[in-house]
């Protein structure tokens, strides 16, 4: 595979946004027949944007917080799914660039300015929580290892060249194993059935005795030994995601309302878009959007200043400034989608025309992790400067 190498900040967010109106036009359909989006990705792949934060010195963009997380707020404003899908794949390139010896991220920033994906194996179904990790690191007298486990919601893996695994080690300590997506003993399987982002095939990836060489596996322990921006950053992309989630479906429900929607009769307007109480409704949404728009880039620049400057303070700042991104962008994606069918009416319910895949997808994003305990620790760092907890969700 080869792909266009991507030059700076200012060529990601061109290269961002075409794609964004090309993948547009598709959406529903895909959507609705459940297409899986191969084409879609490949076209990411080649144009380079899946390389963009690939350090300078090996050859790419290194492109500021701030547009990474544009990328995804407009690729997310055209397509719930398929901005999911490569936000796995970043948060595993920054765990190359902390924790990769200079041999590990020569080879795999190679791999990414080529256009190779990155997939996830992270998540388990039926263990105590979120963080609690049984997939295992087995090791061999080589050095090498085998790995043992079953993983859910595997957004990306089903499209992935590699899939980083999440795993523990003897010692009980996390890993991430690279593997490769045609790794014998490993298999994906396309059983993801959400009520929304339906085509992100966030299914289940089977690890049955997978051979790892030693050099494809990453401490990941250490991330979180010290001041860090792992999980402000991948929060960071999710909150981009319901963003444009918020704004796609603003602009679909003005468009409708525009062309297809009628007056209410007691209004005296000649056409809906001229309702008084539409009208007001449609500026008390954009207000949310705005107010998400606004944060999302704040809490970027506070990724990016502390990205210049790392320190507790700075990555707690950083954090706290995400979490609040992340609160006000669910909370706008699912009022926003919802309120579509408020102020376009009877006509935008129906099936045919699938509208409810913002509020679908929405509703499925924002269950990533709970908005609530974004708000205990803003609350905590407001009133006692408790800093955030560094465990990679914040």
């Amino acid at each position: 595979m080869t792909a266009h190498v991507i030059a700076d900040d200012a060529e990601a967010l061109a290269v961002a946004a075409a794609l964004a109106e090309e993948f547009r036009a598709g959406a529903a359909g895909r959507d609705a027949e459940r297409r899986l989006p191969r084409a879609e990705l490949d076209r990411l792949s080649a144009s380079g944007l899946l390389a963009v934060t690939v350090p300078a010195e090996h050859g790419g963009a290194d492109v500021r917080a701030g547009t990474l997380a544009e990328i995804f707020r407009l690729l997310g404003s055209a397509d719930g799914s398929l901005a999911q899908i490569p936000q796995s794949h970043f948060v595993y390139v920054n765990v190359i660039r902390r924790q990769g010896t200079e041999q590990q991220q020569k080879f795999f920033f190679a791999e990414l300015l080529a256009g190779r994906r990155l997939g996830n194996a992270q998540s388990e179904a039926g263990t105590r929580h979120v963080q609690d990790i049984r997939t295992r690191l087995e090791p061999r007298p080589d050095g090498s290892y085998l790995l043992h486990g079953v993983k859910h919601y595997s957004t990306g893996a089903l499209f992935a060249d590699w899939i980083p695994v999440l795993a523990r080690a003897e010692d009980d300590t996390l890993h991430v194993a690279y593997v490769p997506r045609d790794a014998p003993g490993l298999t994906v399987a396309d059983d993801w059935d959400g009520m929304g982002q339906r085509t992100t095939a966030s299914g289940t990836v089977r690890l049955a005795a997978v051979p790892v060489p030693a050099d494809r596996v990453l401490p990941h322990h250490l991330t979180f030994r010290g001041p860090q921006l792992h999980g402000a950053t991948a929060q960071l992309l999710h909150a981009a995601i319901d963003t444009g989630i918020a704004g796609g479906a603003l602009a679909e429900a003005a468009e409708f309302v525009r062309t297809r929607s009628r007056p209410w009769f007691e209004s005296g307007a000649e056409t809906a878009a001229d309702d008084p109480l539409l009208v007001q409704r449609f500026g008390e949404l954009a207000l949310q959007v705005r107010t998400a728009e606004a944060l999302l880039r704040e809490a970027a620049r506070t990724v990016d200043t502390a990205r210049d400057r790392l320190t507790d303070d700075t990555a707690a700042e950083a954090s706290i400034a995400v979490a609040a991104a992340k609160v006000r962008a669910a909370e706008a994606a699912v009022e926003v989608a919802s309120a579509l069918f408020e102020v376009a009416g009877t006509r935008a319910a129906l099936d045919s025309l699938n509208l409810h895949r913002h509020w679908r997808d929405a509703r499925t994003h924002t269950l990533h992790d709970p908005v609530r305990w974004k708000i205990q620790h803003i609350g905590r760092h407001v009133l006692n400067g408790t800093r955030p907890p560094r465990h990679g969700l914040l």
